[in-house]
């Protein structure tokens, strides 16, 4: 029998009641060491971003935004809708830079939901085994390790230019300039998933130093005057803005933009004094200057054009916006978020908006110290060290400390943080997480400078650390250490828990090779190091293979 007409409405309906039922997509674009003041939008008299700010005048312009004041808080935040004290964050190198893997990730969430996953970008939250993105729920990853391109978690002489980027998990070189190479896998991603919801994010590594970009870019500004490092600065954040012109044209040409909620935002403030909207400090303080950033959502099933929300939200607040704009319910089994959603804002609901205390804090050391370098703010006002209150209002330069004309204002915002603090910090304490070796997940691991820990661990070259890892099985391993060339001849020690070894090395060797090293299971720490008799310093890297 022929169908009938009831039938046939239906099949041709089918098409049209999918598209409506489909989860949004989502795109969250976040860029590194780019301030509130690096936007045309926020009247930067020499920068122009014209497809930047459209993100906020075809969508929704947060004027009251913070995060921390470096990037891998702020990523942690980010990611999970907490404080980045409950992921085990709690700086951007030697260790203290990676999440504990039990932490649940946006991604993890969007991917239970069936969403296509993918990071295009700096991770900056674990290099290895368990704490790599794709061990955090991104299905696709094309990315930087360590805090960037040319940190000591890339290759040496790496560049953002023609780099070696990690592709899931293994290295490939690429050829032309890194944003570039990020947003184009990050639209080949969308155009491969366009007909299945997707997370796309797209964390670029500009402006972060090192400064690099072509000349084309510079020079314009450098033209006007500006000083070497800000023209550079610049000449980055033109070309992002016109990759963004790329990127919304391609969302416009899949017909995906209704379709798709669009987030832009920053890291934290900028890296060097250059121009940020009369704000007090930059990147790596507290104040406004260092905390406070743009963030824009565009969404247009939902988001007026043009909206500016002056309410005060944070990094840990865009997690469980998206889980509500997507409809996604959490479990009672995962972790308690500190965020809350901003979707009543976005969707003009103002007048049911409680007031709140928001917290950040950062300072280089293994733990935070209470009320070092940390700031708790409500609507209206902000306590710094639990000694300076400002009334953002009224003074939102931060020029007129009131503790002493508001004393009961700073006692409360001061207990407050007290709580806070003892809070984030019963969570789970201050140990870093380990690197897990010799899985099916990783065959080989890169031990790197980005995560030694102890006294003398740094970048420099006289740096010495040692790392805490775990061993997955009892076997004979390969642990090859890797370095610049040895200037005279000399020794490499290994330990490894209880294990110690010796191996010669020659005038001019860049690696020396411990084979059939037999190890037990289990946790445990590693250290590296050679010596000329004369002093002891730990090689670049340390590659751990199961034999």
């Amino acid at each position: 029998m022929p169908p009938s007409r009831r039938e046939l409405l239906s099949v041709s309906a089918l098409p049209f009641l999918q598209t409506q039922s489909k989860r949004p997509n989502v795109l969250l674009l976040i860029t590194d060491d780019q301030g509130y003041g690096d936007l045309s939008l926020h009247g930067n008299p020499h920068l122009r971003t014209p497809n930047l700010d459209s993100i906020a005048s075809a969508g929704a312009q947060f004027t009251q935004f913070q995060v921390c004041p470096v990037c891998s808080p702020t990523r942690s935040s980010l990611m999970t809708g907490r404080y980045n004290y409950r992921t085990g964050v709690v700086d951007t190198y030697l260790g203290r830079s990676m999440m504990y893997p039990d932490e649940v990730t946006m991604a993890e969430y969007l991917a239970s939901a069936g969403y296509r996953t993918g990071i295009f970008g700096k991770w900056h939250l674990g290099d290895c085994y368990p704490l790599r993105a794709i061990d955090q729920g991104f299905q696709e990853a094309v990315i930087c390790k360590g805090g960037g391109v040319g940190q000591p978690s890339d290759p040496p002489g790496n560049s953002y230019f023609d780099p070696i980027l990690h592709r899931n998990g293994v290295e490939k070189k690429y050829t032309g300039y890194c944003t570039d190479i990020f947003f184009n896998e990050a639209m080949d991603f969308i155009s491969k998933h366009q007909r299945e919801p997707w997370f796309c994010y797209l964390p670029t590594n500009a402006p972060h130093d090192p400064l690099e970009i072509s000349d084309d870019y510079v020079q314009p500004f450098r033209g006007k005057g500006l000083d070497e490092a800000t023209a550079k600065t610049y000449g980055m954040v033109a070309n992002i803005d016109k990759n963004v012109n790329r990127l919304l044209l391609r969302l416009r040409e899949l017909n995906l933009e209704q379709d798709t909620i669009l987030i832009y935002m920053t890291d934290n403030g900028p890296q060097r004094d250059r121009f940020n909207a009369g704000m007090r400090g930059r990147k790596g303080t507290v104040y406004q200057g260092g905390i406070r950033v743009p963030l824009f959502v565009r969404y247009p099933r939902l988001v007026k054009p043009g909206v500016k929300i002056d309410r005060a939200a944070a990094h840990i607040d865009v997690l469980p916006t998206i889980l509500d704009l997507c409809s996604i319910a959490r479990k009672s089994s995962q972790p308690a978020m500190d965020g809350r959603s901003l979707a009543p804002l976005l969707r003009g609901d103002t007048g049911s908006w409680t007031d709140r205390t928001l917290f950040t804090q950062w300072h280089r050391g293994d733990e935070p110290e209470l009320f070092r370098d940390c700031a708790a703010r409500t609507q209206q006002y902000k306590l710094i060290d639990g000694a300076e209150l400002y009334d953002l209002t009224a003074d939102p330069s931060e020029k007129s400390n009131l503790a002493a004309s508001l004393p009961a204002v700073a006692a409360r915002l001061r207990r407050e943080t007290e709580a806070w603090f003892k809070d984030v910090s019963s969570t789970r304490g201050y140990a870093p997480p380990r690197i897990r070796i010799g899985t099916p997940q990783e065959t080989m691991t890169i031990l790197t400078r980005q995560d030694w820990r102890g006294a003398q661990a740094s970048w420099d070259a006289t740096g010495f650390g040692g790392w805490e890892v775990e061993f997955a099985a009892k076997a004979r391993y390969e642990l090859r250490c890797r370095m610049p060339a040895m200037p005279m001849a000399g020794r490499a020690t290994l330990d490894v828990g209880a294990t110690t070894l010796h191996l010669p090395i020659a005038a001019g060797a860049t690696e020396v090779r411990f084979s059939n090293v037999e190890l037990p299971s289990g946790p445990t720490s590693i250290y590296a190091s050679l010596s000329d008799g004369k002093r002891i310093w730990g090689p670049h890297y340390v590659d751990v293979r199961k034999l």
